[in-house]
């Protein structure tokens, strides 16, 4: 497949694992100049080790935790302005869930969730504008959730902020476009990143019964009754990133195996 990426220069906010990780990996195939950065070092350099090993090239890597730290943003960006002075592709795969009954969260935890789903892209993408200014035909992918057109029970924070996201993404299309910098969301459904991986682990621990039936009992709720991989979600990250997808933008397209039943 050729996505137009030879050459072209990627960030990766959160691209030590998961979603993030299987997207360094497809434009790493591509041809794409890219960097992962994380706030764990030993993360960024088992990721590239991994990388290096599945797709022959690795990204360069660099520490920055964009929730806590309102600077690495910034100083992120100063690494890419040294580097190649412009920025051609952003992605933020920075965010998750946490299952909580609505009762039992405080502010603290409705602030951490606020900084971790939506804070942390608006950083990345602030920091980022004058570079992907100077950039070739540049766009902005954001992680979502399918939780931010279907919310689930006992996930509100999620639910809250991932549509949050989705509120994001559609002004910014509109304030960006002038500058030619599109933006759009990918919505993953149940994927078997890390995130779900520990949460069923623990489940499956609590409950004494194996990992899979864990899986298998959320599975239930979806059309295709099994879990994503995060190869599947990357590939719809990629596209909407390249030059393929020109002329989409402000957009939130769902990767879910049909868990959310709205119509838009």
């Amino acid at each position: 497949m050729n996505l137009g990426f030879d050459g072209r220069r990627a960030v990766i906010v959160g691209g030590s694992y998961g979603i993030g990780e299987a997207t360094a990996a497809i434009l790493l195939r591509e041809g794409a100049q890219v960097i992962i950065a994380s706030r764990s070092r030993d993360n960024l350099e088992a990721a590239r080790t991994r990388l290096e090993a599945a797709t022959g090239r690795a990204p360069e890597i660099f520490v920055a935790d964009v929730v806590k730290d309102a600077g690495s943003a910034a100083a992120l960006m100063e690494e890419v302005r040294t580097r190649w002075s412009a920025l051609d592709l952003l992605v933020s795969a920075v965010g998750g869930s946490v299952r909580a009954d609505f009762d039992t969260l405080s502010d603290e935890d409705w602030l951490a969730s606020y900084e971790f789903n939506v804070l942390s892209t608006v950083r990345s993408v602030r920091a980022a504008l004058p570079l992907l200014a100077a950039g070739d035909a540049p766009a902005v992918v954001t992680l979502g959730a399918a939780a931010a057109k279907m919310p689930y029970a006992h996930q509100i924070m999620t639910n809250v902020h991932k549509a949050g996201l989705l509120g994001l993404v559609k002004t910014l299309a509109l304030e960006l476009g002038e500058k030619g910098i599109r933006i759009n969301a990918v919505g993953p459904g149940r994927t078997r990143t890390p995130l779900w991986i520990n949460r069923a682990t623990k489940m499956a621990a609590e409950r004494g019964v194996p990992v899979e039936e864990i899986f298998a009992e959320f599975a239930e709720e979806i059309p295709l009754r099994r879990f994503a991989e995060p190869n599947e979600i990357a590939v719809m990250v990629a596209w909407l990133a390249s030059p393929l997808a020109s002329y989409i933008t402000g957009q939130s397209i769902n990767v879910d195996g049909g868990i959310a039943r709205g119509l838009v």
